[in-house]
């Protein structure tokens, strides 16, 4: 993650009125501000649950907070000092097995032990599940560039560094409990603490009702409700733990936690941990409930079921910047998280990029790649989309780098992977995510008796252009084939008139659907440009001839 641009006065006027998500979160800890000493650092956290493999979720929750944290430096001219703490909760028992994981009966035999003394499933260094999930996301998080620091909810309660609170919330267990039984169904009421002791003997986190507590010795005191046996533990040390939410609570107590955002389901439970903050002496954190991930088929992404994409998947086919784009976009709207969105990612992220610097100094401040790379964006224009290479590989059965770059040198001369190192990331990603998520799928559609004399007609168009015809030539020809086709003729069209009727989207569709085997992509004429004409020509007449359709 780049460092913050030098704040500029007019820059910060702009910043104080900007619509823009993070500045509207940002503003909210300016007023925070004025409410406790300045010179404090404003701290910034984020929760993981390692209890399955890290996911796009839990790298999202970071990248936004991050730009929120941005907006907020900016907003203050980078006077107020900020931390960012990625928090574990990896002293959580292990409730249920991952489905995505391997040596699950050897996990089944651990469940209930905090995630930190359960044996990795993979067999990695770290030694334990918890502490490996850790060191996937901390990998991930130090390859992106992202300036934090990470902590163990092991290590915080083992070092005492709860202590102080815990203790609190010993003495104030009435006042937690009268917050949280209204919101539990009778049953699970009857038997509830916000204490869970660690057993002793199994080293499980055990659920269990408080028989007594011993406030001035800092105990609590509960049964094994499997042998009667009685035990007696101290609250402090880490021999015990915290349920959630009001392991939540005291945790934003402990650490003086400004801002800390969270998922649209966890709604009611910031609310009942803001309660129990304050029945503890603390101050709620600000933040905001963005919504969550969907799958392909419109289901929560879930880290045990392993139904969303993982981070490494996303970069196998994309940039990182790509990625926070998707994380910067309407973060409270749902949104579906599959391979389909990636292309349509990468192609944003590049017309961001590239009209960032014709911007007035407000557009720029809502423009998504100020605060993708911290106000510091860098200069970068490509003279071929994500979406035409995908095109170009598939028509052209493309392999390998060198063939791709044969084509984009001829369509823009004097770009090569030296000159454009950006673009060759590009073709290399396209290589792949074809390979992958495109050639599987690709259907070539034989054409009717209509869109046959089409490609006729645009055969014969395309063969009085010149080979280095621009795209706008090309689309006009495409245009001016369409026009003559009752089927693609569009009155409805802006400018439309019963002379000149415009062109509807089957036209473009049918060409897609025969030529390229897929049901849509970007600007035709375009493709034709970097394609080639001759090599277009010789497209159609492999189509006329049925031998794409046949090939599929």
């Amino acid at each position: 993650m780049t460092t913050l641009a030098a704040t500029d006065s007019s820059l910060v006027d702009f910043a104080r009125t900007s619509s823009a998500w993070p500045f509207e979160e940002a503003r909210k800890l300016v007023e925070r501000l004025k409410k406790r000493p300045k010179d404090e650092p404003v701290l910034f956290e984020t929760g993981y649950g390692p209890s399955g493999l890290p996911h796009i979720g839990t790298f999202g929750e970071v990248a936004r907070t991050t730009m929120v944290r941005n907006a907020f430096r900016l907003l203050t001219e980078d006077r107020v000092k900020t931390r960012l703490l990625c928090f574990s909760d990896d002293m959580d028992g292990l409730r249920k097995v991952p489905d995505n994981v391997p040596n699950r009966e050897m996990l089944a035999k651990h469940l209930g032990k905090p995630l930190t003394e359960v044996p990795d499933p993979f067999g990695s260094p770290e030694g334990s599940f918890g502490a490996a999930n850790n060191a996937r996301l901390r990998a991930f998080l130090d390859r992106f560039g992202f300036e934090y620091e990470f902590a163990s909810a092991t290590d915080y309660y083992r070092s005492g560094r709860f202590d102080a609170v815990l203790m609190r919330m010993l003495e104030r267990f009435d006042a937690v409990m009268e917050i949280m039984l209204p919101s539990l169904r009778a049953e699970r009421a009857s038997t509830y603490s916000p204490f869970l002791p660690i057993h002793p003997k199994t080293g499980i986190v055990m659920q269990v009702p408080i028989d007594e507590r011993n406030v001035s010795a800092g105990t609590i005191v509960w049964r094994d409700p499997d042998t009667g046996e009685r035990f007696e533990t101290k609250v402090t040390g880490g021999q015990a733990k915290l349920q959630w939410k009001p392991d939540w609570a005291m945790r934003w107590t402990a650490l003086e936690v400004d801002y800390e955002m969270a998922g649209k389901d966890l709604i009611d439970s910031v609310k009942l941990a803001g309660e129990i903050c304050r029945a503890l002496g603390g101050q709620p954190p600000e933040g905001f409930n963005y919504e969550l991930f969907l799958d392909e088929k419109g289901q929560k992404i879930s880290k045990s079921k392993g139904n969303g994409l993982t981070i490494d998947e996303w970069l196998a086919y994309a940039s990182p910047e790509s990625l926070s784009l998707y994380m910067y976009q309407k973060p409270r709207e749902a949104k579906k998280l599959h391979f389909d969105v990636i292309p349509r990612a990468v192609d944003e992220y590049f017309q961001f990029l590239g009209g960032f610097e014709r911007q007035e100094a407000k557009q720029k401040l809502g423009n998504p790649v100020w605060h993708i790379h911290g106000g510091n964006p860098p200069k970068e224009v490509l003279p071929v989309s994500f979406a035409l290479l995908l095109n170009l590989v598939s028509a052209s059965n493309a392999e390998n780098r060198a063939v791709l770059w044969g084509f984009i040198g001829r369509y823009a001369p004097g770009v090569t992977p030296e000159t454009h190192p950006k673009l060759d990331e590009l073709v290399g990603y396209a290589l792949r995510y074809y390979e992958d998520h495109v050639k599987p799928t690709k259907r070539f559609h034989a054409p009717d008796e209509v869109e046959r004399a089409a490609l006729e007609s645009l055969d014969a168009a395309l063969g009085v252009l010149s080979v280095d015809a621009t795209s706008e030539e090309v689309q006009t020809a495409l245009y001016d084939v369409a026009r003559a086709v009752p089927r693609y003729q569009d009155f409805s069209a802006k400018g439309a008139t019963p002379e000149r009727p415009g062109v509807s989207q089957e036209w473009f569709s049918a060409l897609y659907r025969i030529l390229i085997g897929q049901e849509k992509g970007p600007r035709f004429g375009s493709f034709v440009s970097l394609y080639g004409v001759d090599e277009t020509r010789a497209l159609i007449g492999r189509a006329l001839a049925g031998e794409l359709a046949q090939a599929a």
